[in-house]
């Protein structure tokens, strides 16, 4: 019995979500093998042998992988699935591309956004926004698994000296072709890796007012920036600051919110923060329900006196 993780990686690097799919895929028993199926991505393979937990790295090739198209990525998983007991997927846009097309393929049950591994083939997973644990028993011989990255440590990247195989690529659809993307390039830290986020409300009022509060914090800590759902609904920050249910997941080692009440969509994205710093002028914000240190203010005047302490 062994486990397949399909690496998400940008052919020069590994990234993140990877590292903690292959703790998850470890726990699952038996070996550990990473698929990292891209163009020109010997450097991702050479990293990715060196991930400790490693066994095997089977680097495939071919311009169709370059840019992660489900469908050449995914028929390449499916022509290798018969030798797996597990298929495990980031849990990020890469994985939930990929993952469903696999296990309708293979025509077996998804077991979606998992995390902890109970037994090979039991697994807990949060539902109606993380305010109750389902544990999901699968009786499919090919589990076909998406692993919610917050809910591992990552596997070490160093340690490991697996062996790399580069068989023969699956072919490539003819049917699909690349044609372009367009990528926000920030200088933070990338929001689902950060290890601090600082993020606004709904409460900021305006985008203007958003970023003349929220950026001089994030340049004090260092940090990534976020945002509520209601923030970017209003347009006060861009799509994918979103943190939350509907936006992204995140667990960074500090969580700093500022004007943001705390629904159930947020804390779903947030709370499994290391620490979690609310500042609300309404002391029964359902935030302060998950923070670790509140503070009850107005938020124009806390902040910018955070920052000057800071």
């Amino acid at each position: 019995m062994s486990s397949l993780v399909i690496a998400e990686h940008d052919n020069s690097s590994i990234k993140p979500s990877t590292l903690n799919t292959i703790t998850a895929a470890a726990q699952c028993g038996g070996d550990v093998h990473v698929l990292v199926a891209g163009h020109n991505a010997g450097a991702a393979a050479a990293a990715a042998a060196q991930i400790a937990g490693v066994a095997k790295v089977i680097h495939v090739e071919g311009e169709g992988f370059g840019h992660g198209l489900a469908e050449n990525v995914g028929a390449q998983v499916v022509s290798m699935a018969s030798a797996y007991s597990h298929l495990l997927f980031p849990a990020t846009a890469f994985g939930k591309n990929i993952a469903p097309r696999v296990a309708a393929k293979l025509d077996v049950a998804q077991v979606s956004d998992i995390t902890k591994v109970d037994s090979p083939d039991t697994f807990e997973r949060p539902i109606y926004a993380g305010n109750a644990i389902a544990t999901v028993q699968s009786t499919d011989a090919i589990k076909v698994i998406t692993v919610r990255t917050t809910g591992f440590d990552a596997a070490a990247t160093e340690g490991g000296s697996a062996s790399v195989e580069t068989p023969v690529a699956a072919g490539a659809s003819a049917d699909v072709h690349f044609m372009g993307s367009e990528i926000a390039r920030n200088d933070r830290p990338e929001l689902t890796a950060a290890k601090i986020i600082v993020s606004g409300g709904r409460a900021l009022g305006s985008s203007e007012k958003f970023m003349e509060i929220m950026t001089p914090l994030a340049d004090k800590l260092g940090a990534a920036m976020g945002a509520s759902r209601a923030a970017v609904d209003a347009g006060y920050a861009p799509n994918d600051w979103q943190v939350g249910q509907t936006g992204k997941i995140v667990a960074p080692q500090l969580y700093v919110a500022c004007g943001i009440s705390g629904a159930i969509q947020h804390l779903a994205g947030m709370k499994d923060s290391k620490v979690i710093v609310a500042i609300n002028k309404d002391a029964e914000a359902p935030i302060f329900s998950v923070a670790d240190y509140g503070l009850e203010a107005d938020l124009f005047v806390a902040v910018p006196e955070l920052v000057a302490a800071l």
